[in-house]
Protein backbone atom coordinates (compact mmCIF):
# COMPACT_ATOMS: atom_id res chain seq x y z
CA UNK A 1 0.00 0.00 0.00
CA UNK A 2 0.97 3.39 -1.19
CA UNK A 3 1.78 6.11 1.92
CA UNK A 4 -1.09 8.73 1.22
CA UNK A 5 0.09 12.25 0.55
CA UNK A 6 -1.55 15.43 0.60
CA UNK A 7 0.20 17.21 -2.72
CA UNK A 8 2.65 15.59 -4.96
CA UNK A 9 6.43 14.66 -4.00
CA UNK A 10 8.69 14.97 -6.49
CA UNK A 11 11.53 12.41 -6.95
CA UNK A 12 14.61 12.76 -9.71
CA UNK A 13 15.69 8.90 -11.10
CA UNK A 14 19.65 8.80 -12.58
CA UNK A 15 20.27 5.58 -14.69
CA UNK A 16 23.39 5.00 -16.81
CA UNK A 17 22.79 1.35 -18.43
CA UNK A 18 25.41 -0.48 -19.49
CA UNK A 19 25.28 0.75 -22.68
CA UNK A 20 27.43 3.72 -21.31
CA UNK A 21 25.26 6.52 -23.66
CA UNK A 22 24.84 8.94 -20.88
CA UNK A 23 23.14 9.79 -17.46
CA UNK A 24 19.05 9.98 -18.05
CA UNK A 25 17.35 12.24 -15.93
CA UNK A 26 13.63 11.65 -14.85
CA UNK A 27 11.67 14.35 -13.06
CA UNK A 28 8.86 12.53 -11.61
CA UNK A 29 5.65 13.00 -9.16
CA UNK A 30 3.77 10.93 -7.05
CA UNK A 31 0.67 11.53 -5.31
CA UNK A 32 -2.22 9.25 -3.32
CA UNK A 33 -2.95 6.27 -5.00
CA UNK A 34 -2.71 7.31 -8.75
CA UNK A 35 0.57 5.72 -10.84
CA UNK A 36 3.96 8.68 -11.15
CA UNK A 37 3.68 11.23 -13.80
CA UNK A 38 6.75 11.87 -15.58
CA UNK A 39 7.39 15.61 -15.52
CA UNK A 40 10.70 16.60 -16.93
CA UNK A 41 13.44 14.51 -18.79
CA UNK A 42 17.43 15.48 -19.75
CA UNK A 43 19.62 13.05 -21.26
CA UNK A 44 23.12 14.19 -19.91
CA UNK A 45 26.04 12.74 -22.49
CA UNK A 46 28.83 10.58 -21.51
CA UNK A 47 32.06 12.47 -22.12
CA UNK A 48 34.57 10.03 -24.65
CA UNK A 49 37.20 10.17 -21.46
CA UNK A 50 34.55 8.92 -19.31
CA UNK A 51 33.12 6.80 -21.63
CA UNK A 52 36.32 4.65 -22.32
CA UNK A 53 37.69 4.70 -18.42
CA UNK A 54 34.31 3.23 -17.67
CA UNK A 55 34.75 0.54 -20.62
CA UNK A 56 38.24 -0.33 -19.74
CA UNK A 57 36.85 -0.92 -15.68
CA UNK A 58 33.96 -3.45 -17.01
CA UNK A 59 36.53 -5.46 -18.60
CA UNK A 60 39.57 -5.15 -16.85
CA UNK A 61 40.96 -8.17 -14.61
CA UNK A 62 42.65 -5.31 -12.59
CA UNK A 63 42.29 -1.56 -11.65
CA UNK A 64 43.85 0.61 -9.32
CA UNK A 65 41.86 2.27 -6.69
CA UNK A 66 43.05 5.46 -8.11
CA UNK A 67 41.33 4.67 -11.57
CA UNK A 68 38.07 3.63 -9.33
CA UNK A 69 38.07 6.73 -7.73
CA UNK A 70 38.98 8.75 -10.20
CA UNK A 71 36.26 7.03 -13.09
CA UNK A 72 33.63 7.30 -9.74
CA UNK A 73 34.48 11.16 -9.18
CA UNK A 74 33.58 12.02 -13.19
CA UNK A 75 30.69 9.84 -13.04
CA UNK A 76 29.41 11.45 -9.53
CA UNK A 77 30.14 15.24 -11.62
CA UNK A 78 28.13 13.85 -14.58
CA UNK A 79 25.46 12.57 -12.68
CA UNK A 80 25.40 16.58 -10.71
CA UNK A 81 25.13 18.02 -14.13
CA UNK A 82 22.29 16.04 -15.36
CA UNK A 83 20.59 17.11 -12.36
CA UNK A 84 21.45 21.39 -13.04
CA UNK A 85 20.29 20.69 -16.05
CA UNK A 86 17.17 19.00 -15.22
CA UNK A 87 16.13 21.63 -13.37
CA UNK A 88 17.15 25.07 -14.73
CA UNK A 89 13.78 25.53 -17.04
CA UNK A 90 11.59 24.47 -14.89
CA UNK A 91 10.34 26.44 -11.43
CA UNK A 92 10.91 24.08 -9.12
CA UNK A 93 13.93 24.05 -6.83
CA UNK A 94 16.25 21.75 -5.29
CA UNK A 95 14.79 22.33 -1.85
CA UNK A 96 11.31 20.98 -3.40
CA UNK A 97 12.55 17.57 -4.35
CA UNK A 98 12.23 14.74 -1.44
CA UNK A 99 15.12 12.43 -3.02
CA UNK A 100 17.50 11.65 -5.87
CA UNK A 101 17.40 7.99 -7.10
CA UNK A 102 21.05 7.19 -7.57
CA UNK A 103 21.36 3.34 -9.29
CA UNK A 104 25.15 4.47 -10.38
CA UNK A 105 27.24 2.99 -13.00
CA UNK A 106 27.38 -0.72 -13.29
CA UNK A 107 30.82 -2.14 -13.39
CA UNK A 108 30.30 -6.13 -12.99
CA UNK A 109 27.25 -8.04 -12.13
CA UNK A 110 27.86 -11.64 -10.50
CA UNK A 111 24.76 -12.75 -8.36
CA UNK A 112 25.88 -16.01 -8.38
CA UNK A 113 29.68 -15.03 -7.67
CA UNK A 114 33.07 -15.85 -9.33
CA UNK A 115 35.29 -18.24 -8.91
CA UNK A 116 33.52 -19.99 -5.91
CA UNK A 117 33.56 -16.86 -4.18
CA UNK A 118 30.65 -14.87 -2.47
CA UNK A 119 27.72 -13.27 -4.98
CA UNK A 120 28.50 -9.46 -5.84
CA UNK A 121 26.90 -6.31 -7.81
CA UNK A 122 29.29 -3.59 -7.93
CA UNK A 123 27.67 -0.01 -9.16
CA UNK A 124 30.13 2.92 -9.25
CA UNK A 125 28.36 5.61 -7.37
CA UNK A 126 29.57 8.15 -4.70
CA UNK A 127 25.96 9.35 -3.31
CA UNK A 128 27.59 11.48 -0.42
CA UNK A 129 29.49 13.48 -3.08
CA UNK A 130 26.15 13.96 -4.84
CA UNK A 131 23.97 15.10 -2.09
CA UNK A 132 26.86 17.53 -1.69
CA UNK A 133 27.31 18.71 -5.31
CA UNK A 134 23.45 18.90 -5.32
CA UNK A 135 21.89 20.32 -2.41
CA UNK A 136 19.47 17.15 -2.11
CA UNK A 137 18.93 13.99 -0.09
CA UNK A 138 20.28 11.15 -2.27
CA UNK A 139 19.20 7.31 -2.41
CA UNK A 140 21.40 4.80 -3.69
CA UNK A 141 22.95 0.97 -3.57
CA UNK A 142 19.40 -0.15 -4.17
CA UNK A 143 20.76 -3.56 -5.73
CA UNK A 144 22.94 -5.40 -2.74
CA UNK A 145 20.04 -6.07 -0.39
CA UNK A 146 18.42 -8.05 -2.58
CA UNK A 147 21.41 -9.67 -3.11
CA UNK A 148 22.08 -9.95 1.00
CA UNK A 149 18.24 -11.47 0.49
CA UNK A 150 19.25 -14.43 -1.90
CA UNK A 151 17.95 -12.14 -4.74
CA UNK A 152 20.01 -11.88 -8.01
CA UNK A 153 19.64 -7.87 -7.31
CA UNK A 154 18.04 -7.52 -10.91
CA UNK A 155 16.05 -6.76 -12.41
CA UNK A 156 14.12 -4.30 -10.14
CA UNK A 157 12.71 -2.18 -12.72
CA UNK A 158 9.79 -5.08 -13.23
CA UNK A 159 8.10 -3.69 -9.79
CA UNK A 160 7.97 -0.13 -10.84
CA UNK A 161 6.53 -1.82 -14.50
CA UNK A 162 3.67 -3.06 -11.50
CA UNK A 163 3.35 0.14 -10.31
CA UNK A 164 3.08 2.12 -13.53
CA UNK A 165 1.54 -0.42 -15.72
CA UNK A 166 -0.30 -2.66 -13.79
CA UNK A 167 -4.16 -3.04 -14.22
CA UNK A 168 -6.91 -4.96 -13.57
CA UNK A 169 -8.77 -5.69 -16.65
CA UNK A 170 -5.57 -6.97 -18.62
CA UNK A 171 -2.75 -8.45 -18.70
CA UNK A 172 0.65 -6.02 -19.24
CA UNK A 173 3.99 -7.49 -20.85
CA UNK A 174 6.77 -5.36 -21.04
CA UNK A 175 10.26 -5.29 -22.77
CA UNK A 176 12.96 -2.89 -22.16
CA UNK A 177 16.03 -2.94 -24.59
CA UNK A 178 18.90 -1.49 -23.13
CA UNK A 179 22.71 -2.70 -23.12
CA UNK A 180 20.37 -6.29 -22.08
CA UNK A 181 16.47 -7.21 -22.65
CA UNK A 182 14.35 -7.76 -19.44
CA UNK A 183 10.58 -8.93 -19.78
CA UNK A 184 7.85 -8.23 -17.14
CA UNK A 185 4.85 -10.08 -17.01
CA UNK A 186 2.05 -8.64 -15.43
CA UNK A 187 -1.11 -10.46 -14.67
CA UNK A 188 -4.65 -9.18 -14.36
CA UNK A 189 -5.25 -11.40 -11.63
CA UNK A 190 -3.41 -9.50 -8.16
CA UNK A 191 -2.55 -12.90 -6.57
CA UNK A 192 -0.55 -14.23 -9.36
CA UNK A 193 3.27 -12.87 -8.68
CA UNK A 194 4.97 -10.49 -11.40
CA UNK A 195 7.62 -12.16 -13.46
CA UNK A 196 10.69 -10.69 -15.12
CA UNK A 197 13.67 -11.80 -16.21
CA UNK A 198 16.81 -10.68 -18.75
CA UNK A 199 16.53 -12.78 -21.91
CA UNK A 200 19.86 -11.72 -22.94
CA UNK A 201 22.03 -8.88 -24.58
CA UNK A 202 19.92 -5.98 -26.23
CA UNK A 203 22.05 -3.25 -27.64
CA UNK A 204 25.64 -4.23 -25.81
CA UNK A 205 26.95 -6.56 -28.38
CA UNK A 206 25.70 -4.11 -31.42
CA UNK A 207 27.18 -1.27 -29.90
CA UNK A 208 30.66 -3.06 -28.75
CA UNK A 209 30.72 -4.58 -32.58
CA UNK A 210 29.29 -1.26 -34.30
CA UNK A 211 31.97 0.72 -32.13
CA UNK A 212 34.61 -1.52 -33.53
CA UNK A 213 34.15 -1.86 -37.03
CA UNK A 214 32.48 2.07 -38.06
CA UNK A 215 33.21 4.09 -35.25
CA UNK A 216 30.84 6.04 -33.41
CA UNK A 217 28.93 4.43 -30.37
CA UNK A 218 25.86 3.12 -31.81
CA UNK A 219 24.35 1.75 -35.30
CA UNK A 220 21.79 4.51 -36.33
CA UNK A 221 18.18 2.48 -36.70
CA UNK A 222 19.76 -0.26 -37.08
CA UNK A 223 20.95 0.29 -41.07
CA UNK A 224 23.99 -0.88 -40.64
CA UNK A 225 22.67 -4.29 -39.12
CA UNK A 226 19.89 -3.77 -42.03
CA UNK A 227 22.65 -3.91 -44.87
CA UNK A 228 24.03 -7.35 -43.93
CA UNK A 229 22.51 -10.86 -43.87
CA UNK A 230 21.66 -12.87 -40.71
CA UNK A 231 23.92 -16.01 -40.59
CA UNK A 232 22.04 -19.45 -39.00
CA UNK A 233 25.04 -21.03 -38.51
CA UNK A 234 26.58 -18.02 -36.18
CA UNK A 235 23.40 -17.44 -34.73
CA UNK A 236 22.86 -21.69 -33.46
CA UNK A 237 26.36 -21.19 -32.05
CA UNK A 238 25.64 -18.18 -30.05
CA UNK A 239 22.28 -19.41 -28.83
CA UNK A 240 24.34 -22.53 -27.83
CA UNK A 241 25.16 -20.44 -24.44
CA UNK A 242 24.02 -22.05 -21.60
CA UNK A 243 22.51 -19.00 -19.92
CA UNK A 244 19.31 -18.28 -22.83
CA UNK A 245 18.63 -21.93 -21.54
CA UNK A 246 18.37 -21.25 -17.68
CA UNK A 247 15.07 -20.68 -16.29
CA UNK A 248 14.14 -17.76 -14.40
CA UNK A 249 15.02 -16.16 -11.63
CA UNK A 250 18.30 -14.82 -14.07
CA UNK A 251 19.85 -11.71 -14.92
CA UNK A 252 23.37 -11.12 -16.63
CA UNK A 253 25.97 -8.48 -17.91
CA UNK A 254 28.64 -7.48 -19.23
CA UNK A 255 30.68 -10.04 -17.35
CA UNK A 256 29.25 -13.03 -19.60
CA UNK A 257 28.25 -11.13 -23.08
CA UNK A 258 31.02 -8.75 -24.33
CA UNK A 259 33.55 -9.09 -27.29
CA UNK A 260 35.40 -11.44 -26.26
CA UNK A 261 32.55 -13.88 -26.15
CA UNK A 262 31.39 -13.40 -29.45
CA UNK A 263 34.78 -13.56 -30.94
CA UNK A 264 34.85 -17.41 -29.47
CA UNK A 265 32.02 -17.98 -31.54
CA UNK A 266 33.26 -16.27 -34.79
CA UNK A 267 34.91 -18.72 -37.34
CA UNK A 268 36.43 -15.79 -39.23
CA UNK A 269 35.02 -16.14 -42.55
CA UNK A 270 31.62 -13.35 -41.56
CA UNK A 271 31.61 -10.15 -42.82
CA UNK A 272 31.33 -7.52 -40.12
CA UNK A 273 27.96 -6.71 -41.41
CA UNK A 274 26.47 -9.84 -41.24
CA UNK A 275 27.76 -10.12 -38.03
CA UNK A 276 25.78 -7.18 -36.83
CA UNK A 277 22.55 -8.27 -38.65
CA UNK A 278 23.15 -11.50 -36.42
CA UNK A 279 23.79 -9.94 -33.42
CA UNK A 280 20.52 -7.85 -33.81
CA UNK A 281 18.55 -10.84 -35.05
CA UNK A 282 20.04 -12.91 -31.58
CA UNK A 283 18.44 -10.39 -29.55
CA UNK A 284 15.18 -10.51 -31.24
CA UNK A 285 15.03 -14.52 -30.88
CA UNK A 286 16.05 -14.76 -27.60
CA UNK A 287 13.54 -12.16 -26.62
CA UNK A 288 10.98 -14.65 -28.51
CA UNK A 289 12.13 -17.50 -26.22
CA UNK A 290 11.67 -15.96 -22.95
CA UNK A 291 8.21 -14.91 -24.03
CA UNK A 292 7.97 -19.07 -24.97
CA UNK A 293 9.16 -19.78 -21.30
CA UNK A 294 5.87 -17.46 -19.86
CA UNK A 295 3.54 -20.18 -21.48
CA UNK A 296 1.04 -17.27 -22.26
CA UNK A 297 -2.34 -18.84 -23.36
CA UNK A 298 -4.80 -16.98 -25.44
CA UNK A 299 -4.18 -15.19 -28.49
CA UNK A 300 -2.73 -11.83 -29.17
CA UNK A 301 -0.78 -9.90 -27.10
CA UNK A 302 0.58 -6.70 -26.79
CA UNK A 303 4.15 -6.27 -26.07
CA UNK A 304 5.18 -2.88 -24.46
CA UNK A 305 8.55 -1.96 -25.70
CA UNK A 306 10.89 0.36 -23.70
CA UNK A 307 14.79 1.44 -23.93
CA UNK A 308 17.03 2.27 -26.69
CA UNK A 309 16.56 -0.55 -28.27
CA UNK A 310 13.09 0.74 -28.95
CA UNK A 311 14.35 3.20 -31.71
CA UNK A 312 16.25 0.57 -33.55
CA UNK A 313 14.23 -0.27 -36.52
CA UNK A 314 16.01 -3.00 -38.45
CA UNK A 315 15.54 -4.75 -33.65
CA UNK A 316 11.73 -4.16 -34.17
CA UNK A 317 11.17 -5.54 -37.53
CA UNK A 318 13.25 -8.88 -36.43
CA UNK A 319 11.02 -8.68 -33.05
CA UNK A 320 7.87 -8.51 -35.19
CA UNK A 321 8.51 -11.03 -37.13
CA UNK A 322 9.81 -13.53 -34.24
CA UNK A 323 6.19 -12.51 -32.55
CA UNK A 324 3.72 -12.79 -34.92
CA UNK A 325 0.77 -12.77 -32.35
CA UNK A 326 2.09 -9.58 -30.48
CA UNK A 327 1.43 -6.27 -31.33
CA UNK A 328 4.46 -4.31 -30.39
CA UNK A 329 3.30 -0.45 -28.87
CA UNK A 330 5.64 2.72 -26.96
CA UNK A 331 4.61 3.15 -23.58
CA UNK A 332 4.24 6.69 -24.36
CA UNK A 333 0.57 5.98 -24.23
CA UNK A 334 0.38 5.56 -20.71
CA UNK A 335 2.69 9.15 -20.57
CA UNK A 336 5.90 7.56 -20.61
CA UNK A 337 8.02 7.48 -23.59
CA UNK A 338 10.42 4.63 -24.28
CA UNK A 339 13.58 6.34 -23.03
CA UNK A 340 11.96 7.11 -19.29
CA UNK A 341 11.17 3.99 -17.82
CA UNK A 342 14.63 3.11 -16.14
CA UNK A 343 15.38 6.59 -14.35
CA UNK A 344 11.79 6.78 -13.93
CA UNK A 345 12.09 3.49 -12.32
CA UNK A 346 14.76 4.69 -10.20
CA UNK A 347 13.04 8.06 -8.50
CA UNK A 348 10.45 5.28 -7.74
CA UNK A 349 12.64 3.42 -5.79
CA UNK A 350 13.73 6.14 -3.77
CA UNK A 351 9.94 7.13 -2.64
CA UNK A 352 9.83 3.45 -1.96
CA UNK A 353 13.08 3.80 0.58
CA UNK A 354 11.92 6.71 1.97
CA UNK A 355 8.52 5.63 3.16
CA UNK A 356 10.18 2.62 4.32
CA UNK A 357 8.62 0.13 1.77
CA UNK A 358 9.83 -2.67 -0.48
CA UNK A 359 11.75 -2.28 -3.80
CA UNK A 360 12.46 -5.25 -5.11
CA UNK A 361 9.84 -8.53 -6.12
CA UNK A 362 11.16 -11.85 -5.10
CA UNK A 363 9.14 -13.51 -7.83
CA UNK A 364 11.66 -11.88 -9.88
CA UNK A 365 15.12 -11.77 -8.41
CA UNK A 366 14.60 -15.24 -6.08
CA UNK A 367 15.00 -12.80 -3.04
CA UNK A 368 14.11 -14.66 -0.10
CA UNK A 369 10.67 -12.00 0.93
CA UNK A 370 10.46 -8.46 0.28
CA UNK A 371 13.01 -6.30 1.02
CA UNK A 372 13.39 -2.25 1.25
CA UNK A 373 16.05 -1.19 -0.90
CA UNK A 374 18.48 1.13 -0.68
CA UNK A 375 20.61 3.52 1.67
CA UNK A 376 20.19 7.55 2.54
CA UNK A 377 22.52 10.00 2.23
CA UNK A 378 21.21 13.55 3.80
CA UNK A 379 21.58 16.09 1.83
Amino acid sequence: MKTPTASPLYYIGLMSGTSLDGIDAALIAIENDSPPRLLATHAEPMPDELHRLLLTLCHAEQVSFAQLAAAEHAFCQCQAQAVKHLLAPLSLGVEQISAIGSHGQTIEHAPKGHGGGPAYTLQLDNPSLLAELTGCAVVADFRRRDLAAGGQAAPLAPAFHQALLGRSDAHQLVLNLGGFANLTWLSSQPNDPVIGFDTGPANVLLDAWFALHQGGRFDQDGAWAASGKIDEALLARLLSEPFFQQPPPRSTGRELFHLAWLRQHLSGQESAADVQATLAELTAVSVAQGIEQLRISGGSLTLITAGGGAHNGYLMQRLAYHLPRATLTSPAAYGWPEDWIEAGAFAWLAHQRLNHLPGNLPSVTGAQGSRVLGGIYAA
